[in-house]
């Protein structure tokens, strides 16, 4: 490792330049030379795909580096790139972090470098409140996706979409109520999406999307966080702004196989799917069917709700990595695949059930208590 090798160590110690630009992951191996950025080997790659006119990477410590290059490294830096690459992103716009979608990562950088989305705000059409298109939609009751088209409407609070393109929508969504999370693993798609939202009798419905664009399946995803974000200033104008950003689309904070018993200590358990999306712990036999079995409110732990290692004696125990959900109305007997998955569950739910409720989550909870659907949906 020569002298210039040893001088880009040293500028890693400046304050911004010891974690990814793009993505924030800790100790950045690469950097773009002619924007003057430090990169992780994640973001490097992606780097490299924009072509060399636009961003040019080398390794820290592999590549040979010129005098001028070294220069252009200190001269910028990190902190300096964000300021003019990321100026002007709004709050509701979702800022990459390690472990996110590899689309995600993608459409930032894409944005940031090439289409320079933040630093001309002209070019950002997720505001404009509005949005049509289509997306390939999972059929309800088979595994096939058909061409659906979908409207955005901010003005109307809504998200619709439509079996025939002429006809009546088949499903008007409000905006306050959906959630949008990113689905590429359980859909097997890279540029896939999960809409989670109350029906009509206040079921959630789950719609399993995705289009080949990575641009227009960010676009769409964006779009409907900005959306939604006017939406809740509107309905809940007393709301400081870092509540509200809470309620934007998330990814689910848990997701996996689980066994449940029944209502009686005595009952077998059963496999299912659990999806915990902020405060709805849902269970379903398959994770891409379009309902929950059942669904769970989540209140806080001084109106009654906990979560607990183990189950209470004389229960059965058969699998070993047992835990129990405790709600005033019943307490939930299950079970994870391995101790690892267990305290994880455990973990998600008490940082859940920790935090106050917001004036949505009670809007929520009075959902969840007037659907009679399902005699084990229960709310607080």
């Amino acid at each position: 490792m020569d002298v210039k090798n040893k001088a880009l160590l040293e500028l890693l110690k400046k304050p911004g330049n010891n974690s990814c630009v793009d993505c924030g992951i800790e100790s950045p191996e690469y950097a773009s030379y002619n924007i003057g950025i430090f990169i992780c080997s994640r973001c490097a790659m992606i780097h490299k795909g924009l072509g060399a006119h636009i961003s040019k990477v080398k390794h820290l410590k592999l590549d040979e580096w010129e005098d001028s290059q070294v220069e252009r490294m200190r001269e910028v830096g990190n902190l300096a790139a964000k300021l003019k690459y990321e100026q002007r992103v709004p709050n509701c716009y979702r800022r990459p972090k390690p472990g996110d979608p590899q689309s995600i990562l993608e459409e930032w950088i894409c944005a940031k470098y090439m289409r320079e989305e933040f630093s001309r705000p002209e070019r950002q059409t997720f505001l404009s409140g509005n949005m049509e298109g289509f997306l390939m939609k999972r059929g309800k009751e088979d595994a096939r996706y058909h061409p659906r088209k979908f409207n955005l409407s901010e003005v109307d609070g809504t998200l619709k979409y439509y079996v025939k393109e002429t006809g009546e929508p088949k499903a008007v969504i409000a905006l306050s109520d959906v959630n949008v999370a990113f689905a590429p693993a359980k859909l097997g798609h890279a540029n896939s999406l999960q809409l989670s939202y109350p029906n009509k009798e206040g079921v959630t419905r789950h719609l399993f999307v995705y289009h080949d664009d990575p641009q227009t399946i960010i676009t769409w995803y964006t779009a409907i966080r900005c959306a939604k974000l006017h939406s809740l200033q509107v309905a809940y104008p007393a709301a400081n702004e870092t509540e509200l950003l809470e309620c934007l689309c998330q990814d689910f904070t848990c997701e996996g196989w689980l066994w449940k018993t029944g209502p009686k200590p005595s009952d077998s358990f059963r496999k299912r799917w659990f999806t915990l999306d902020h405060r709805k712990l849902m269970y379903h036999e398959n994770p891409l069917d379009a309902y929950p079995k059942g669904e769970i409110f989540l209140g806080h732990m001084m109106s009654g709700y906990s979560v607990r290692v183990g189950v209470p004696p004389g229960t059965r125990d058969d699998l070993g990595f047992t835990f129990t959900v405790r709600t005033p109305q019943r307490w939930y007997y299950l079970s994870a695949p391995t101790s690892l998955q267990r305290d994880a569950w455990i973990q998600c739910i008490d940082a859940v059930i920790d935090q106050p409720l917001t004036a949505h989550d009670k809007i929520t909870a009075n959902r969840l208590s007037r659907n009679k659907k399902y005699g084990n949906i229960f709310s607080r």
